[in-house]
């Protein structure tokens, strides 16, 4: 697998990356599937510096806030509109209620709620669901909405994506073993932080340790936040190698 970084800027963009997006992709079936895990603000343009907009093969939607989501809307307009005619139907899976959510955001009727255009499935309560090469899972965790980590195997390697949360066991286990964990860290130690909403640098730094995984990638730092002060306080918390998540950067997994 390869990962790269589209948009790592945390709850909206910044003046360097666009909100949350990644591209994870693999060889299968003699060529190169591409796996959009999120698709926050500003991020569609940003992912045209990596593939055409015709070469994605599947959407997955960690939960729906604006700097998670709100750019299928324009993908939306992308996909109906093209000149050279429709694309076909994309399958998107994330939480439940994520077509009518999205037909709001655009304006169209919830009746048609964009199915024209994507495939909606919402995430398996138990178990994983298989995209191209890709075996999936998911656990949700601690956020206002209905939100989701994702874990991606293929061919003995392996990804954990935390989503948006605040502390959460179910995060450790699902990231168990995972070769590179990227974890949001949206806060710092010293702010008056809210339960239950994002990770400071240390407590992702605590998640990594906990789940024993590979390598750490801090990512969804806000611009209003100095990156590398929650980059300096996750590091005691991990013994592993770990870094702040690079907007255009590329990392094998």
């Amino acid at each position: 697998m390869r990962l790269t970084i589209v948009g790592s800027s945390g709850s909206f963009p910044g003046p360097h990356s666009p909100a949350s997006c990644y591209l994870l992709q693999a060889p299968y079936e003699g060529r190169t599937y591409s796996l959009v895990l999120d698709l926050g603000n500003g991020a569609l343009g940003a992912l045209q510096r990596h593939l055409g907009l015709g070469e994605v093969d599947a959407v997955a939607l960690s939960h729906l806030h604006v700097d998670h989501c709100v750019d299928l809307a324009s993908y939306y307009v992308v996909r109906t509109y093209h000149p050279g005619g429709p694309l076909p139907r994309l399958p998107v899976v994330g939480p439940a209620g994520a077509a009518q959510w999205l037909a709001r955001v655009y304006g169209l009727p919830e009746s048609q709620a964009m199915n024209s255009v994507f495939d909606f499935s919402a995430w398996p309560v138990n178990g994983g669901l298989r995209l191209g090469p890709f075996a999936v899972r998911v656990a949700r965790v601690a956020h206002p909405v209905e939100a989701y980590a994702v874990r991606v195997d293929s061919a003995g390697r392996s990804l954990a994506y935390s989503g948006d949360t605040g502390p959460s066991a179910a995060l450790v286990d699902l990231a168990r073993g995972a070769d590179v964990f990227l974890c949001e860290a949206s806060f710092l130690e010293a702010g008056d932080n809210p339960a239950d909403l994002h990770l400071t640098g240390r407590e992702a730094g605590e998640h990594a340790a906990a789940a024993g995984v590979g390598r750490l990638l801090l990512t969804h730092v806000p611009p209003w936040h100095d990156a590398q002060q929650v980059l300096a306080e996750a590091r005691p918390a991990f013994r592993g190698p770990v870094e702040l998540a690079r907007p255009d950067a590329s990392y094998p997994v």
